[in-house]
């Protein structure tokens, strides 16, 4: 019996010491990280928004964390196949995402997903957002948020807006519009945002959530008339134009959000080491600049804030879906 209790005791000791220094020895690759290059998955195709956003993020990182980081383009199933790549890496700090409110939320849009967002994810930082312009056809007689609401009660089932597609960002920003200004527009939905704002500058449709860069010209040149920006904030691009939350409906917020993000259990302070460092990147006046010349504007935050972010976003637009009766293409 007391053979068998040293036995016991050795073997317990030699447990506790591996782990130990298992313990260790993960505390000091996070302290010497990073040792090697990073990627930087954006889950869409080059040129897009997010590769504009993924490409300076990564380029100006590189320095400060003294590594390369190199960005691959993993396209496909709307995002969701980059998506899933990085919730099934190594929780190491080397495989990161760059994501968009699309792939954020899209538990509210799909059924079946291969991963949960944010439970699979270790969110690291907003890193800036792009704001919609709600634009009308110069015929469509209002000038204000106010007006528009209206015409919309007099003309119920009778104005249309085009989207770039049923469960896109334009397509749900007319459904929460019309569900809190308790107004009835027609949907009509086209492939992508350049066949729809082209609907609206033709008068084939009355209205558009557009994208506020690709829409700039037209507004400018009073083919496209901006009712109202659906963030929170007037957008640096048209400062006159009032946002929808102060001019008729407050509380009304859409935003293309890009945030950056690693596997789920990655060390809390390798998150925080990147969280650092993006907000450096961010925050510096050349990043600011060449953002706003791409539409996008800088959204930093805690590692805690992007979490309730999506979870809050997840949680309106489920809403909105279900109440709209939107269903999964």
């Amino acid at each position: 019996m007391r053979a068998f209790g040293i036995i016991f005791a050795a073997r317990r000791a030699v447990f506790f010491t591996l782990a130990a220094c298992s313990i260790s020895g993960a505390f000091a690759q996070s302290l010497a990280y990073p040792v090697r290059p990073l990627r930087l998955i954006v889950p869409f195709s080059p040129g897009g928004g997010s590769d504009l956003v993924g490409r300076l993020l990564g380029q100006k990182l590189a320095p400060l964390l003294g590594q390369q980081v190199v960005v691959e383009n993993r396209a496909g199933a709307a995002g969701r196949i980059g998506t899933e790549l990085v919730a099934k890496a190594a929780p190491d700090g080397y495989t990161l995402l760059l994501a968009t409110s699309s792939v954020m939320v899209g538990s509210a849009t799909y059924s079946r997903l291969p991963f949960e967002m944010p439970k699979d994810f270790s969110p690291i930082s907003l890193v800036a957002y792009t704001t919609y312009a709600l634009v009308a056809h110069p015929s469509v007689p209002v000038k204000s948020v106010k007006e528009l609401i209206a015409l919309a009660r007099s003309r119920p089932g009778r104005l249309t807006y085009a989207s770039s597609g049923t469960g896109g960002a334009s397509h749900l920003s007319g459904e929460l519009f019309s569900s809190m200004a308790g107004v009835k527009m027609i949907h009509v939905p086209y492939k992508g945002s350049s066949p729809g704002t082209l609907s609206v500058m033709a008068g084939e449709t009355d209205l558009m959530f557009s994208n506020i860069l690709p829409a700039l010209p037209a507004i400018r040149s009073s083919r496209l008339r901006a009712v109202g920006i659906t963030s929170l904030r007037r957008s640096s691009l048209l400062p006159d134009v009032p946002t929808i939350a102060e001019s008729g409906l407050p509380g009304f917020e859409v935003e293309q959000l890009y945030g950056m993000l690693a596997p789920a259990a990655t060390p809390r302070d390798i998150v925080r080491r990147l969280n650092e460092e993006t907000a450096k990147v961010m925050q510096a006046a050349d990043t600011r600049s060449r953002l706003l010349a791409d539409g996008s504007e800088v959204m930093v935050s805690t590692p805690e804030e992007f979490e309730k972010r999506i979870i809050d976003e997840i949680g309106k637009w489920t809403r909105v879906i279900r109440q709209a009766g939107i269903k999964e293409e």
